[in-house]
């Protein structure tokens, strides 16, 4: 019999400190098999889905779901499958890639929140305002050369970096505030496994094509990228608003443990179905005379 998935035992809500090198990579498999797993993804989709319809019903709440990664961490795969069996009518889904010229011109964090979803929906940002204290702070130039801060902004960048945790903290409780849960998870691959994924990228030519060289090359930087990671996560978990750190080596797994934590904090939002009053119950009731009454000829 296949392990039961406790979400509980991923989150970090800031109530202690984060290890990334103590953070797995890979655990023991939640599955016996391939069809255990299609079984217990699917049966896990059902799920989100029936509480997406009720959250679109009752229309009191939001839930904004954060993924960052590094590289070939399974962002793309992960959404996909975690949401494919879900009513699209209640979904939106926006990729962050590198600012556009527009998006310089202002706050870091404009280009997201323009995107937040709507009261009903569920929102998935692949990447988000956390590549401003993740690339950013690994890139530090960027700041100077690309961001058009007041130099006494960028005069000391620990300051800078210290606001924007203070910023995001402080956007991630007013969404909640207003009714948008706000959850992050974070794909923790080991360097290995995500070397061996990019090969695999290179060898396949329906993937390749889009391959970059400045891909590979920021794999010298993954010591900086994992310390950034780690600061990021200690300094942004909150009960309200909490970072998921899910092992990312196995991408089944993954996969599961991630649409469990959707399901269940989906189940902790108080929600219902609208009740319709007597009277619109007798309408309806009298609706249903009507079809019968037109298709009683066919």
């Amino acid at each position: 019999m296949s392990k039961k998935i406790n979400s509980s035992d991923f989150i970090n809500t800031g109530n202690a400190k984060f290890s990334i090198k103590n953070a797995a990579t890979k655990l023991k498999d939640f599955y016996e098999d391939k069809a255990d797993y299609e079984n217990q993804l699917a049966i896990l989709v059902k799920e989100i889905d029936e509480l997406q319809c009720m959250m679109y019903a009752h229309n009191r709440h939001a839930l904004l779901v954060i993924f960052q990664a590094i590289d070939a961490a399974g962002k793309d795969g992960t959404i996909k499958a975690v949401f494919s069996g879900v009513n699209p009518a209640g979904l939106s889904f926006k990729s962050f890639k590198r600012p556009s010229e527009t998006e310089l011109e202002h706050d870091f964090m404009w280009r997201c929140t323009k995107e937040v979803p709507e009261r009903g929906m569920i929102g998935v940002f692949n990447r988000s305002y956390y590549e401003e204290v993740l690339v950013v702070k690994v890139h530090p130039e960027i700041v100077k050369n690309h961001q058009y801060l007041p130099e006494n902004e960028t005069s000391d960048l620990s300051k800078l970096w210290e606001k924007r945790y203070e910023d995001i903290r402080n956007l991630e409780q007013y969404l909640n505030n207003n009714g948008t849960t706000v959850i992050k998870f974070f794909l923790n691959i080991s360097k290995k496994e995500q070397g061996e994924r990019e090969i695999e990228r290179i060898e396949d030519p329906t993937k390749n094509w889009k391959f970059q060289e400045g891909d590979i090359k920021e794999r010298v930087f993954w010591d900086e990228y994992m310390a950034a990671y780690e600061t990021a996560i200690n300094k942004t978990s909150t009960k309200d608003s909490p970072w998921y750190v899910i092992p990312a080596d196995d991408k089944k797994n993954m996969r599961l443990i991630v649409a469990r934590a959707i399901a269940d904090k989906l189940g902790e939002l108080k929600m219902n179905y609208p009740e319709i009053s007597p009277e619109k119950a007798a309408e309806l009731k009298a609706l249903i005379d009507v079809i019968k009454e037109q298709d009683k000829n066919l």
